[in-house]
């Protein structure tokens, strides 16, 4: 299929969106993108500042301020809302962030899966369930049975049922994560309050994370992104919950956007149950630090050495 070459003025009115991964793939795609086939379009709509964007975490602050400026000009207009916000709030000193959730007290309802994909504008799909992006699965088990191998998080009945109980699996914050390990281009990293990240923008999709992880807790975007404007969530954060692309990595990021806020997760606060329970473990007088030292703690697949954020326990 031929293409006509565009004028100056056709050029002019594209959405100069596309960022460094995406002309990375368009690169890929074809030795001479910028001539051939449908790159012509991906590649008028190019923005070297987006390609020649640095490091997250080596950005100065103006550096910061204009990527914010330059995402939130493209997330309101795609999406038709003028309120959408882009954080890049950094680690509280001091706070080392903790997850502790009770076994004896989860009855499955699955409330803080719906909450978390509200929350941190998660694919929406064409049905309500199975075609949706969900970042925390809710294992049924058998009871005695700790092997998350053996759960099932496909259940449709009323819940809890007899002789089972739940246990939710999320991404894990691990000190010692074999997904940042593998990263080629170092696109996934742990923040100093132990919450590990990724950077949209460096992510190429070659979704070693997602073999790495032994929680599986990496999200894939197989297609771009399906979030109906009314429902967007407007309060985002860099490495958090604002909009993401086709083809790059995703994950719980213990609602960053709300934590470094002094707020706690969308998944606790629905809780009906008061199973969860999160905060700094290095505050003695923290409901987590009590947690840890007072209750039988376990955490899932220990002999892997992750060193997991996220404790369980019962009562």
């Amino acid at each position: 299929m031929s293409h006509e070459p565009q004028s100056e003025s056709q050029v002019a009115k594209q959405d100069y969106s596309v960022d460094r991964r995406g002309f990375l793939k368009i690169l890929a795609s074809t030795a001479g993108a910028v001539a051939v086939g449908s790159s012509v379009e991906e590649a008028a709509a190019f923005s070297w500042d987006a390609f020649l964007q640095k490091h997250f975490y080596e950005m100065s602050k103006d550096e910061l301020h204009d990527m914010v400026e330059r995402l939130e000009k493209n997330y309101r207009e795609k999406y038709g809302r003028d309120d959408i916000t882009v954080a890049t709030t950094g680690a509280i000193p001091g706070v080392r962030y903790a997850y502790a959730l009770n076994l004896s007290k989860c009855i499955g309802c699955r409330e803080c899966v719906d909450a978390c994909v509200k929350e941190n504008n998660q694919h929406r799909g064409s049905d309500e369930r199975g075609d949706r992006m969900e970042y925390i699965r809710v294992l049924e088990m058998e009871e005695g049975s700790l092997d998350m191998e053996k759960g099932n998080h496909h259940y449709d009945h009323v819940v809890p049922a007899e002789g089972k109980f739940y246990m939710p699996v999320q991404c894990q914050h691990c000190d010692n994560a074999p997904c940042t390990k593998v990263c080629p281009v170092e696109a996934t990293w742990q923040e100093p309050d132990g919450i590990v990240v990724v950077d949209y923008n460096w992510c190429i999709g070659c979704r070693y994370c997602e073999a790495a992880c032994p929680y599986y807790a990496r999200r894939f975007n197989f297609t771009s992104p399906q979030i109906p404007s009314d429902e967007i969530n407007p309060s985002t954060h860099y490495l958090g919950n604002r909009p993401r692309e086709q083809g790059v990595m995703e994950k719980c990021t213990f609602c960053i956007h709300r934590v470094r806020q002094g707020l706690n997760p969308a998944c606790l606060e629905v809780c009906p149950t008061g199973s969860r329970k999160f905060g700094n473990i290095l505050d003695p007088d923290s409901d987590v630090r009590y947690i840890i030292e007072n209750k039988r703690v376990f955490i899932l697949k220990e002999s892997l050495g992750t060193i997991p954020s996220f404790y369980y326990f019962f009562d």
